[in-house]
């Protein structure tokens, strides 16, 4: 099958054509963890590292592995295959080295470092496939190009505070702060605290302020999540109750395995199945780095408490009840959106890699057993936006807000990494390497800073 992107390196190589075959078939949900015999490798280990990395794992810190084995797994490629700049580290490969071989050896030593207890797991998977490649010095070659790659991004992660144990701490209730709405600790407030892949603190993107609790515009959003966020709605339609259920998959798990589907669909090599799935993967793990340090710096409150108690928020414009409940509920800050962030840098980089917004996309949902078929990818954008303010989980705001603000970190981790070339990486690492050449604070359109709110 012809590729989406047919790409055309200039003389700088940073910028890629996009002579377009939408075709495109964009899948979420019922593939299984298992891949058919025509994956190439990339493909083939994506889906192993997605079914060790998900269980018990909630989708933010899911997609911070799933940079690591990604990054590892792309170095290995990069080591063998040609025009492809390094990520974590520079590996110099064997002549004839297999890449397979590389790729398999690369995936299987992060997973095993990083998600030990579903070692053995991924262990069985890798004698398996290392069984189906002739023995010789090409899997020799591979096996030791994808051991060094994986050496590189495990000792790039190393003190990187994921594995931290990191207790939550409740900030003084008040009018405007989150408190846990579950009898179980609010989802992982660690992530405030790990290291980025591509730049240098967690706060460096951080977004300006949630609205003002006196603001017009937060007592529409209240008014408004409130009359169809409610779990018992009379306004919300059945259409838009289907939407809210549609994307309540495991997010991590939809998009890892929409990638997968989307790489066969398209046909690209192992080349660029390296590249498009290392730079999504990447890019993700450090928005949702950003987003969990947000989240847990503005500590705002959730709809749930929003509405019950909004006779403490000094508004006069907002109605308090005391019974409102949601749709659909999260156990962490309101501000900004986690599912918003994650899309934002799945379509992002799409966007960025294809050179277009146009990609016609199929998704599918586990919850509700139906697809939807879209053909823009700010359609997608607009789907999960209504999906989380329909459900009672998010304002408008945060949703619009989130959405806009989180699509820089794929534009910059494409740009210094994944989408140039060697010549160009070398003349720009000085420049880019350091964090400078971004501005990630936007406190404007009534919103507020942590000390103002």
């Amino acid at each position: 099958m012809k590729s989406l992107n047919t790409f055309r390196m200039s003389k700088t190589g940073t910028r890629f054509g996009a002579a377009l075959t939408l075709v495109a078939i964009l899948t979420l949900g019922s593939m299984g963890t298992s891949v058919v015999r025509a994956d190439n490798a990339v493909v083939h280990w994506s889906g192993i590292a997605e079914a060790a990395i998900a269980v018990g794992r909630p989708p933010a810190s899911s997609s911070v592995l799933a940079g690591m084995v990604h990054g590892a797994m792309y170095d290995a490629v990069a080591a063998i295959e040609r025009g492809l700049a390094p990520f974590a580290t520079s590996v110099t490969a064997p002549p004839d080295a297999s890449a397979d071989a590389a790729v398999a050896q690369a995936a299987r030593d992060v997973l095993v470092a990083r998600v030990p207890l579903q070692a053995p797991t991924v262990q069985t998977a890798f004698d398996a496939y290392m069984a189906s490649i002739p023995n010789g010095p090409a899997k020799d070659g591979g096996k030791a190009v994808g051991a060094a790659a994986a050496a590189g991004m495990l000792a790039m992660r190393t003190g990187d505070h994921f594995d931290d144990v990191v207790a939550y701490v409740q900030p003084t209730p008040g009018p405007g702060v989150f408190e846990s709405i579950a009898p179980t600790p609010p989802v992982d407030p660690k992530l405030a605290f790990v290291r980025p892949f591509t730049y240098r603190s967690p706060s460096d993107y951080r977004p300006g302020g949630p609205l003002k609790l006196s603001s017009k515009r937060y007592a529409r959003d209240v008014a408004e999540v409130q009359e169809v966020g409610r779990v018992n709605s009379t306004t919300r339609t059945a259409e838009q109750t289907e939407t809210v259920r549609f994307y309540t998959d495991q997010t991590f798990v939809q998009y890892s395995r929409a990638l997968r589907g989307f790489v066969n669909a398209q046909g690209l090599d192992l080349r660029e199945s390296a590249r498009l799935l290392g730079y999504v993967h990447v890019a993700t793990a450090d928005t949702m780095i950003a987003c969990w340090e947000a989240k847990y710096y503005y500590y705002f409150w959730r709809p749930n408490h929003a509405i019950q108690r909004a006779d403490t928020d000094g508004n006069l414009a907002t109605s308090p009840e005391l019974g409102w409940l949601p749709l659909i509920t999260g156990n962490h800050p309101e501000y900004p959106s986690g599912h918003a962030s994650f899309t934002a840098a799945v379509t992002a980089s799409l966007r960025n890699y294809f050179g277009t917004k146009h990609v016609p996309l199929v998704i599918s949902s586990t919850v509700v057993g139906t697809t939807r078929t879209y053909q823009n990818l700010d359609d997608l954008v607009t789907d999960v936006e209504n999906a989380r303010v329909w459900g009672g989980l998010h304002y408008r705001t945060t949703m619009t807000q989130t959405a806009r603000h989180f699509t820089q970190i794929a534009r910059d981790v494409g740009r210094r990494h994944f989408l140039t070339d060697k010549r160009d990486r070398d003349r720009d690492d000085d420049d880019d390497r350091d964090g400078r050449g971004h501005d990630g604070r936007d406190g404007k359109d009534g919103r507020d800073g942590k000390d103002g709110r």
